[in-house]
Order: C-alpha cells, then sequence, then structure tokens
C-alpha cells in the first residue's frame, strides 16, 4: 500500500493518560507527518514525541491563548496544512480546551478528523462495574462549597451511571457532597489510570468520603457513580393505575402497561387487575 500524506485539515488526536503504549499506529504515523501539533502543554507532548521519534513542530495552544491564536490556525488550515490538535493526556475537548477550534475549523470549511484513543472517562466506566447502557459526564465539579452543591442538584436526578474528574485534594469533600445531595449510591473512585499504581475503590459514596477524608490520594482521580436504585412500587399506586387503565382498557392492556410503568412481572400485573376487576 502506498504512502500517502494525510489529507489536510485538523485532526484531534487522542493520546496516552499514563501508559505510553496506549496511541495507535495511525496517530504515531499523522503526528510526524503533520506540519503543526498543537499542544495544551509543549513540555509535556514534547515526552510523547519523544518516546515515538516525532519532529513535527509544536506550539502551545490552550485557554489562555485560544481566542488570540485560533485565527491564525484556522488561516493555516484554509492553506492546506494538516495541523494536530492534542491535549496533555487523553481525548481533546474532555475537559480540555478545544471545541472553539473544531467549530471555527469546520464553519471555515476546514476538515476535522477524529484520531480516537485513550479516555480516562471511558477508561474508568469500562472498569468500574456500573451500568454502562446510559452514563452522563459531569467533567469537574466547582471547587466552591456552594457552587458544588448546586451542580450536583442539577443532575441529582439523572437516570444514569455519573461519571466526575475530581483533584486529590478535594476528593473527600467531593464524595461527601455526593453523598449527601445524590443520595448514598454504590460508587468507584478510579486512580493513576494505567500508571504503575493503577486503583480501582468501590463503595458507597459515605464510606468513600470517609476513607479519603483526611487521606487524600496522590494521582489523577475518576469517581463513578452508580444509577439511583429502582424504588420497589407501592401497592396502592400500582392499583390505582390499574383502576384508571381498566376503564379504558381490557384487563391485559391494563396489566401490561402496569408492568412496563411500575417494571414488575407482568403476571403480577394481571392477578392484581384480575382482582381490581372482579372487585369493581
Amino acid at each position: 500500500m502506498k504512502d500517502l500524506p494525510p489529507e489536510p485539515g485538523l485532526y484531534v488526536t487522542a493520546t496516552p493518560i499514563g501508559n505510553l503504549a496506549d496511541i495507535t499506529y495511525r496517530a504515531v504515523d499523522i503526528l510526524k507527518k503533520a506540519d503543526l501539533i498543537l499542544c495544551e502543554d509543549t513540555r509535556q507532548t514534547a515526552k510523547l514525541c519523544a518516546a515515538y521519534g516525532v519532529e513535527t513542530p509544536r506550539s502551545p495552544y490552550h485557554d489562555h491563548n485560544a481566542a488570540k491564536v485560533r485565527p491564525e490556525i484556522i488561516k493555516k488550515l484554509q492553506d492546506g496544512a494538516v495541523i494536530c490538535l492534542v491535549s496533555d493526556a487523553g481525548t481533546p475537548l474532555i475537559s480540555d480546551p478545544g471545541y472553539k477550534l473544531v467549530r471555527d475549523a469546520r464553519d471555515a470549511g476546514a476538515a476535522v478528523f477524529p484520531l480516537p484513543g485513550p479516555s480516562a472517562a471511558i477508561a474508568a466506566l469500562s472498569a468500574a462495574g456500573a451500568p454502562s447502557d446510559r452514563f452522563f459526564f459531569a467533567g469537574f465539579l466547582p471547587p466552591k462549597q456552594g457552587a458544588r452543591g448546586k451542580e450536583l442538584e442539577k443532575i441529582a436526578k439523572v437516570d444514569a451511571t455519573l461519571i466526575f474528574y475530581e483533584t486529590a485534594p478535594r476528593l473527600g469533600d467531593a464524595l461527601a457532597a455526593m453523598a449527601s445531595i445524590l443520595g448514598d449510591r454504590r460508587s468507584v473512585v478510579a486512580r493513576e489510570l494505567t500508571k504503575l499504581h493503577e486503583e480501582f475503590r468501590q463503595g458507597t459514596l459515605s464510606d468513600l468520603a470517609s476513607a479519603y477524608k483526611d487521606a487524600p490520594p496522590k494521582g489523577e482521580i475518576v469517581i463513578v457513580v452508580f444509577p439511583p436504585e429502582e424504588k420497589a412500587a407501592d401497592a396502592s399506586d400500582v392499583d390505582a393505575f390499574l383502576k384508571a387503565a381498566l376503564g379504558e382498557g381490557s384487563v391485559k392492556e391494563a396489566a401490561a402497561a402496569a408492568a412496563e410503568t411500575f417494571s414488575i412481572p407482568r403476571k403480577e400485573a394481571y392477578a392484581r387487575a384480575l382482582k381490581l376487576k372482579g372487585a369493581g
């Protein structure tokens, strides 16, 4: 197969979150062939480049200079440049700067390509044992207690696994706030993913808050909070629902609707519907 140069455009490039071996062949190939690598921190990216012999020029792109340098980057893309965007670790735009560059690049008619790879949030979710069919990534919570509480209240009723990033010094307080506002749910603290001291610690939010209260760990941290547990259906609520449903349809139809609404066995719902029908 002929080794063709990459198509001009912006390549959103995922890089390792710890273990330097966790990078794709394609990502290394494009990094080597690119005209420029945009880095959250050029010193951090230099380590990766040194490990894989990447000599492509690097330039900083972060929250403090983004507005100033973004027009220059867009001009380069319009002129046919191949530019890689990387963060310090993981997939760019996940709690890192970058979405405005992607948006403006597309608006300017430039092609944008994802080079998929590591993400701390997905890595933690995949090994935590929490339901993964539906999840909500909340990123970093505000450091101040009041603002943090308000953010947690906004997502307290989200019926999905919740994923947070947190710093080590704030971990105990964050877990305690979650236990108070979200309820004492099952959860997992994932630390130093893919690194030498990788650790998964599971328990309830209150247990984990106590464990880390006076002993904050070191390293990068992901918190995975299980969805709220379903409460058992109240018999009076089920009966009230069935009575209303029986007024509009058959016993079979009412039972099917009740079983779906209250997550109860269809046989149980049918038996209750028959009893109510007979009593009526």
